[in-house]
């Protein structure tokens, strides 16, 4: 039976990731939260490892707020590159797979056409830039890995965009939505099933995309949420341009 520890239990796809184990019996998971594993502190990731040998490790321990990493970026580089940083150097001694999540914002959106894993990454904004640097880290540590880079992560867990824009809906809010930036929509349910698929059957090392393959807008995507959830005729759903953002958000970000 084949070892799997999870960091950052807690996000949303680590929730995902938590619905998904049972179904893979070959698979012995063990997952920890920012509490139990601190990736940005080595002794922690040290003594967990000591614990268990461990096959693989999927990193979903990551810094997310796109707004604050850029008010201050030394804490989203301190978890998203120099913790990423530590893992990688620990599963490369331990000769432990590494599954690591990265994000379409580490390219800078001026393409106009899907991005492919050759396509040279640019990020515009501290988190992404805070990513790549994970990504490099990974492959200067010689680890075996794989990096799925995806794009508007949502699920029933945690606050995203499907939960925020469905609380809002639910409350009778308004809502006034973007359509200045075309992305891919992904169920982290969907991703969490990929990842643990893709160790159940010993997949090859390197850089993969993955999104549920439909590109919208947000405005387009909050009206799905809103017809999913039979709310189209009890909220007002406004279209606009200008949305208020302290970082640059990358305007096309379709992952191929």
């Amino acid at each position: 039976m084949k070892k799997v520890l999870v960091t950052g239990a807690n996000g949303q796809l680590g929730q995902c990731l938590q619905k998904t184990a049972p179904l893979y019996k070959n698979l012995e998971f063990a997952f920890k939260n920012s509490k139990e594993l601190d990736i940005t502190d080595v002794l922690s990731i040290k003594k967990t490892f000591d614990l268990v040998d461990f096959d693989y490790c999927i990193n979903c321990a990551a810094y997310t707020d796109v707004e604050q990493a850029e008010k201050t970026p030394d804490i989203a580089f301190k978890v998203n590159a120099e913790g990423v940083k530590n893992l990688a150097l620990a599963c490369k001694k331990r000769k432990v797979g590494l599954i690591h999540i990265s994000t379409d914002y580490v390219f800078d959106g001026e393409k106009n056409e899907p991005y492919t894993t050759d396509d040279i990454p640019n990020p515009i904004n501290e988190y992404g830039r805070s990513k790549l640097m994970g990504e490099k880290y990974i492959q200067e540590s010689m680890v075996d890995y794989i990096i799925i880079r995806t794009s508007w992560l949502y699920s029933e867990f945690g606050k995203n965009f499907y939960t925020t824009i469905l609380e809002k809906a639910k409350a009778g809010e308004n809502l006034a939505v973007t359509d200045n930036q075309i992305g891919c929509p992904t169920n982290a349910n969907n991703l969490a099933l990929i990842i643990v698929e893709k160790l159940a059957q010993n997949n090859n090392f390197g850089i993969e995309n993955f999104t549920d393959g439909y590109s919208c807008t947000w405005f387009d995507f909050a009206k799905k949420i809103l017809l999913e959830n039979n709310l189209t005729n009890k909220v007002q759903l406004e279209k606009v341009k200008n949305y208020r953002t302290f970082a640059t958000r990358p305007k096309y970000s379709v992952l191929k």
